[in-house]
């Protein structure tokens, strides 16, 4: 039992063996630079596995949207669309850079931005869309870059959950004008706890971030510019090297022991997406007759990753508040489940912002009833089928 509730007690994240540990140790023995031969091959290799032109890491999923509203050309004033169902970051990155942030409700099949309500909030001063990719599912996005065309507005896709995932064939974040990854602890591939990309097809928004992710130097990391100096002082063509600054940017590198761990994880991520898959099929199959649940819906031309298992609970169906599950649970079976997420116009720095609740019905729905189950590349055949008995026996 041990074994088990110690499985599902760690309900995310991915897995490291000792490829991992080895990365790590050539890393230290060449004295851990920062952004070095390693963040260039985890670039490359990232790159060439998503099919974008460009990547640039960074250090977390939260920078990497913000590089990103910088890279399109985000000013104070602008209006900034996302879904009020996701982490803080994805509002905050354009918020901080003085942009109009608003939500477009959820699709209320897959929990994803309503690409059919989209339009209605669309305004001459829209500059940026940012659709999630929630749970490890893509959103509608052949209706959000038509929409892109008609009204000239950017797509930034937070696919913070979607490391691996594809729509109609072709692998999330690199559909929009920029897709932006997360690495944390929880995501399906980690770089050691943090760290994030950036994909992109156009060279001027990737030289862009390039340059305001270290500094607004021109060259990657601690890079520097020719000059030629007083030919009376110096012999003629003689030049040495000297520091210049285009801007006033920011730090937001990876270190190579991060990209070195990353090339590891990229090298398993299909493997270890593969279990998610298998995993999330096992529960569907044997939580599918039970009243009150409402499990992922998986749209035909998706493939869904499973960053996470939503799962709705209508209290009176199931004769329990989603409260009340997260309680049983963890107080008789000794399993976490988490909620994820509270929607965004309930927190206090929305509600500071003018929103109020009402506005998002879908959302708020989702809010009120969501649950997400542990699902990781981790879970054993016999923790699987000890959650499944558990939500079962909760219910009686």
């Amino acid at each position: 039992m041990s074994s088990i509730k110690f499985d599902l007690e760690i309900k995310f994240g991915t897995q490291y063996g000792k490829e991992e540990e080895e990365a790590v140790l050539k890393v230290l023995r060449n004295n851990a630079p920062t952004s070095g031969d390693e963040c260039i091959a985890f670039e490359k290799m990232y790159a060439e596995y998503s099919g974008a032109k460009y990547a640039r890491v960074c250090s977390n999923g939260t920078t990497a949207l913000f590089l990103s509203m910088i890279g399109i050309g985000i000013k104070p004033g602008d209006r900034v669309l996302t879904s009020p169902i996701t982490w803080i970051a994805t509002a905050a990155a354009p918020d901080t850079l003085g942009a109009e942030v608003d939500f477009v409700d959820i699709d209320p099949v897959t929990y994803n931005l309503d690409a059919n309500q989209l339009e209605d909030k669309l305004t001459p001063n829209t500059k940026a869309v940012l659709p999630v990719h929630l749970y490890g599912q893509a959103c509608e996005m052949d209706e959000i870059m038509a929409l892109s065309l008609k009204h000239n507005f950017a797509v930034v896709e937070d696919a913070a959950h979607a490391i691996g995932a594809e729509y109609k064939g072709r692998k999330v974040g690199t559909i929009g004008a920029t897709g932006c990854f997360s690495f944390h602890e929880q995501k399906n591939i980690s770089t050691l706890g943090e760290g994030g990309i950036i994909l992109t097809n156009d060279k001027e928004i990737y030289e862009r971030i390039s340059l305001y992710r270290s500094h607004c130097t021109r060259v990657h990391g601690n890079s520097t510019k020719y000059c030629k100096l007083d030919e009376e002082k110096f012999p003629i063509g003689k030049k040495f090297w000297w520091q210049d600054f285009d801007d006033c940017g920011y730090n937001f590198r990876m270190t190579d022991i991060q990209a070195a761990v990353g090339i590891e994880q990229l090298k398993k991520v299909d493997m270890l997406n593969q279990r998610r898959i298998d995993n999330a099929d096992f529960m569907t199959e044997n939580l599918k007759e039970v009243p009150g649940l409402t499990l992922p819906t998986v749209l035909p031309h998706n493939k869904h990753v499973f960053h996470l298992y939503p799962v709705m609970i209508d209290p009176k169906e199931f004769g329990m508040t989603k409260e009340d599950v997260i309680y049983d649970l963890l107080h008789k079976y000794g399993i976490k489940v988490g909620f994820h997420y509270i929607p965004l116009h309930y927190s206090t720095a929305f509600k500071n912002r003018g929103f109020k609740k009402g506005q998002f019905p879908n959302a708020e729905k989702l809010g009120d009833q969501l649950i997400t189950l542990p699902i990781n590349p981790r879970q054993t055949p016999e923790a699987l089928e000890y959650l499944v008995k558990s939500i079962k026996a909760v219910r009686s």
